[in-house]
């Protein structure tokens, strides 16, 4: 089956829902700080797109939006929390496709991301790389894949826990290449990377924002970029498509939600803020040298997003045999 790339995607959802016109402002909303949930430790890329999404949304909104990391159990502690706040719009939280994974790799989640957050808006995708340390001798993904099969058991690829994308993303390239190599949680993928970078494990799927130093400095290198096109800041680094491996795309994708119940008037009203914030050309630039690329969308069509993603990861998370108590 041919597949669908995230923009396609969302132009797709976006036939099969209108946009939202003008809506009447809720009366009285903010009167008071928002607080944004980062469920992932300082330093990647939830962390950087969450701060400035605070520090703008915050300016239009008229209050303090205050960013907290709330990192644990593959960023399930914080939706949780947020899932368990008061539905008043004053608890957000910045999910990625942990959101969507989550359902069918954990055996028990103390909530249920599909019931109890409310959808507000997609507002960035970011994407992937595989990443290995310098002294892997390996400078393609077959040759990658050619090492660990030749070392079965032997290589490690660092995750920021166990149903984040970049552990998938891992759990899938064992899968397409029949390999067999351990996977290593860790609390973020940042701490994945540091772990990269000392040699305690090998290999890391990451995006470019926390790894780029690291990648300018050669003590990492991408062997591919995970999505549908090069990107922009590795102009040299294949697609995994290029690199002969079309399945392996993760896009890393980030949207905001608020917990169900949320009124429908607060929700408009915050997604219209999101909208008209990631079109501005202030936060299209910095985002751009953090490379992240902004995305809108209405709340039905993150809705109907989130669905979609969760059935596509549920087929890599049977077909991985991967669970998590």
């Amino acid at each position: 089956m041919a597949r669908i790339g995230l923009t396609g995607l969302l132009v797709l959802l976006s036939m099969a829902w209108p946009v939202a016109g003008a809506r009447a402002q809720p009366v009285g909303y903010p009167s008071r700080p928002v607080h944004l949930i980062l469920p992932f430790p300082p330093g990647g890329s939830t962390d950087v797109l969450g701060r400035a999404l605070a520090d703008k949304l915050g300016e239009r909104l008229g209050q303090p939006v205050i960013a907290e990391n709330r990192p644990g159990a593959g960023g399930n502690l914080g939706a949780e929390v947020a899932a368990k706040s008061a539905p008043d719009g004053y608890t957000l939280v910045l999910c990625a496709p942990s959101l969507a994974i989550s359902p069918s790799l954990y055996r028990k989640l103390n909530y249920d991301p599909l019931r109890d957050l409310a959808p507000i808006s997609l507002v960035a995708t970011v994407p992937n790389l595989m990443v290995v340390n310098a002294a892997v001798p390996a400078q393609s993904l077959a040759e990658l894949a050619q090492l660990a099969k030749d070392n079965p058991g032997k290589l490690n690829f660092g995750s920021g826990g166990a149903g984040t994308s970049n552990h998938l993303a891992g759990e899938m390239f064992r899968a397409l290449t029949k390999t067999d190599i351990v996977h290593v949680p860790y609390k973020g993928v940042e701490t994945a990377m540091l772990a990269v970078l000392s040699g305690q494990v090998q290999m890391v799927v990451i995006g470019p924002p926390p790894s780029m130093p690291h990648l300018k400095s050669g003590k990492l290198r991408a062997l591919a970029v995970l999505g549908e096109e090069r990107y922009a800041g590795l102009p040299d680094v294949p697609t995994a498509a290029e690199a002969g491996m079309p399945e392996f795309q993760v896009d890393t994708w980030y949207g905001v939600l608020a917990p169900a119940g949320t009124p429908r008037d607060i929700v408009a009203r915050l997604n219209g803020e999101l909208t008209k914030l990631m079109q501005t050309s202030d936060m299209r630039e910095r985002l751009a040298a953090m490379g992240i690329e902004p995305l809108t969308s209405t709340p039905e069509q993150f809705g109907a997003f989130i669905k979609t993603e969760a059935a596509k990861w549920a087929k890599v998370v049977k077909a991985s045999g991967a669970q998590v108590d």
